[in-house]
């Protein structure tokens, strides 16, 4: 027995860009249907940003509390797992927030089920055997991404856990094995290491937190490591050893209790039967999509969110979702400017980048502004005197560019930088704002000036001064 449902707007997904989405449809009074098989609750809420950030807090607590002078290398396990459940606590109000949120946005016009595409604008949503037809005007994705878990880790899943399941464990194990060093990776890894657990971690890459920059590669890899092994550059086997996992790369081994892969997460588009539905796929089964509208090609059907195999971030998601929601409302599709690139680990000191990477700008004539943290007063004071910034600039007149560090705090210098780029600033007009003493944004000060060094045509003007223009 079929039940039909007629609406202007079906919304696959109640995660963040879902609901985003569903903002700017419920704004334009239109009739809409939001699709979800459930938990509720965003993936950032219950899995992602928000419980690794209660993670890494803890993790900085206890460090914090550690006496270095009675450090015996064991770990209460009462204690540790008692700070876990409270974790746990705190992350499940973000995530039932995050839920209660659909549930009052969709209200009635919320169905639960799976979703599968008959044709573009057709729906069929199973639920428990109850199958409900969804004949929409216009349709947006939005149904998120889900962890990479691939299948050479078979022989070890019994000790494996994503990045998923990882906040669901009733206790922690006293060693863990990382792999994948990407952000969600480091940020895990250091904040186990600070609760004190033994962390291994492995990456096929050399570089850690998804650094594009050497030189602030080599800085995080000295910093870090001492906090967490490191095994880079090279692949790493695993195998079922006593009651946990053999790791083996090169001539290093270490057997922890439990795995944690971080591998990066897929977009959950393989059930929607896209390519039997007629949709224009690239090859990784993604459909081809215009950023701008979040229209896919030649449909009436928009992308949003995880499921575009872009960014797995936050803002990008609300961005896209807004947008999509939008555009799935309108006679024809408007193109929105998208934000500059901005990403942070909070690993603490936190690794950023802002606007273009170093290796994206490799082609083009750029200088680079280099500040220490060994010059800057307030970063010795915090003990962080390896942070290391460094500002890219066009060569020939100072527009930045692009910016990567490592700093306490960088979350601050991460937005301020990226808002600068978006704007257009040059090393030149942003060196005539205020630069307070002593803060870690004199680094900031301190690689601007480093670029107008190097500039080929100089201000006749003291650095960060402007003439009064008199008319």
């Amino acid at each position: 027995m079929h039940k039909t449902i007629h609406t202007d707007v079906a919304i696959i997904g109640a995660g963040t860009a879902g609901l985003y989405a569903l903002r700017e449809v419920r704004r334009a009074n239109k009739p809409f249907v939001l699709i979800d098989k459930g938990p509720l609750g965003t993936t950032c809420a219950r899995v992602g940003c928000m419980p690794s950030k209660l993670t890494l807090h803890a993790g900085a607590i206890q460090r914090l509390q550690q006496n270095p002078a009675n450090q015996s290398g064991t770990v209460d396990a009462d204690k540790l797992n008692n700070t876990w459940a409270q974790l746990q606590a705190q992350r499940d109000f973000f995530a039932n927030k995050a839920s209660n949120m659909a549930i009052s946005a969709a209200q009635d016009q919320l169905l639960t089920g799976t979703a599968r595409f008959l044709d573009p604008t057709t729906l069929e949503v199973s639920n428990n055997g109850q199958t409900t037809l969804v004949h929409a005007k216009k349709v947006i994705i939005a149904n998120g991404s889900r962890p990479a878990v691939p299948g050479w880790l078979d022989p070890v899943l019994k000790y494996t856990v994503s990045t998923d399941e990882l906040f669901e464990l009733k206790e922690l194990p006293s060693s863990i094995g990382i792999l994948g060093l990407g952000a969600i990776g480091m940020e895990m890894g250091l904040a186990l290491a600070r609760l004190g657990i033994k962390v291994v971690g492995a990456d096929l890459s050399p570089a850690i937190a998804g650094i594009a920059d050497p030189q602030i590669n080599e800085q995080a890899i000295a910093r870090f490591g001492q906090e967490m092994e490191l095994w880079l550059g090279q692949p790493t086997a695993v195998s079922l050893a006593d009651k946990g996992v053999l790791l083996q790369s090169g001539n290093r081994q270490a057997r922890v209790d439990l795995l944690l892969a971080a591998l990066g997460r897929r977009p959950n588009l393989d059930s929607l039967n896209l390519q039997e539905a007629g949709f224009p796929l690239n090859e990784k089964g993604i459909p081809t999509f215009n950023p701008h509208t979040m229209q896919i090609t030649g449909l009436p059907v928009f992308l949003a969110g995880d499921c575009t195999g872009s960014k797995t971030l936050m803002h990008e998601a609300s961005a896209e979702g807004s947008i999509a929601g939008f555009n799935a409302v309108q006679d024809s599709p408007v193109c929105f400017r998208r934000m500059v690139s901005l990403g942070i680990a909070f690993t603490d000191p936190d690794i950023f980048s802002a606007g273009a990477s170093k290796a994206e700008l490799d082609k083009h004539n750029i200088i680079t502004g280099l500040a220490e943290g060994g010059s800057n007063g307030r970063a010795r004071i915090l003990s962080e005197a390896d942070s290391l910034l460094h500002i890219y600039a066009d060569a020939e007149n100072g527009t930045l560019l692009g910016a990567a560090g490592m700093a306490p705090h960088a979350e601050h210098l991460a937005h301020l930088l990226a808002w600068a780029i978006q704007r257009g600033e040059t090393a030149v007009s942003l060196l005539q704002m205020p630069f307070y003493h002593p803060v870690l944004e004199e680094m900031v000060q301190s690689a601007l000036q480093d670029i107008v060094r190097q500039l080929p045509h100089k201000p006749a003007w003291p650095f960060g001064l402007a003439p009064v223009n008199h008319h």
